[in-house]
């Protein structure tokens, strides 16, 4: 499947309607649907951003903690330096994870509305045979999003406690700039390293369970 919106035509115009007609969901759904975007492809749209948006900060956390690493290995140096750099990768790790909940929160929402159309929609059936088999596909979809959805929250959450111990360590460094408070933090090396590993597991399972979710979408599931 050739994935939604990816020309630059068509992102400028989604990105353009959504900032135009945010707050007012019915009119940007009526809009895209005249460009020939329903709820179902602007959902798989946001599930592919959500997707991207994880992998960009699995890689910045891992990036994050390399040089969290190499810097509490090193000891010396330009202290301020290597404060600046740290600080550096929790703005840009934050930034990421802002994102992913920015991104999780746009799926959520499209989600609640295209499930909500198909149940009132089932009732304007005239085929009983045509309703149970869209109702089918309905609660198929509606589990597979559930399963995708989960994947989702708990790789966000797992973001939370990097981003505190990565905080915490800049905190402290901010106002002991000196070799020794740097040693001290490879005490806490060994947790962080722990914390991430976990998140990066989380993010792997989300982002496969949105190729799944993607290609049941794409095969009319």
């Amino acid at each position: 499947m050739q994935r939604s919106f990816r020309r630059a035509g068509i992102l400028f115009i989604v990105t353009s309607l959504a900032v135009a007609l945010a707050g007012c969901d019915t009119a940007y759904y009526k809009t895209m649907e005249q460009l020939g975007h329903h709820k179902r492809d602007i959902l798989v749209n946001r599930v592919e951003s959500a997707q991207d948006a994880q992998k960009e900060a699995k890689e910045q956390f891992a990036s994050a903690l390399e040089k969290f690493s190499s810097v509490v290995a090193v000891q010396d140096g330009d202290l301020r330096q290597q404060y600046d750099q740290l600080k550096t990768e929790y703005d840009k790790s934050q930034a990421r994870a802002q994102a992913v909940s920015d991104r999780v929160a746009a799926v959520e929402t499209v989600s609640e509305d295209l499930f909500s159309e198909w149940e009132t929609e089932l009732d304007e059936y005239s085929s009983a045979k045509l309703r149970r088999s869209s109702e089918q596909k309905l609660r198929q979809t509606r589990r597979q999003y559930e399963q995708l959805i989960a994947a989702m929250h708990r790789a966000e959450r797992k973001m939370g406690p990097v981003l505190t111990a990565f905080k915490d360590q800049i905190l402290f460094l901010k106002h002991n700039l000196n070799a020794q408070a740097i040693a001290s933090l490879q005490n806490e090396l060994s947790s962080i390293e722990s914390n991430v590993a976990l998140l990066i597991r989380e993010m792997e399972t989300s982002i496969r369970e949105a190729d799944a979710f993607i290609s049941a979408m794409a095969s009319g599931g």
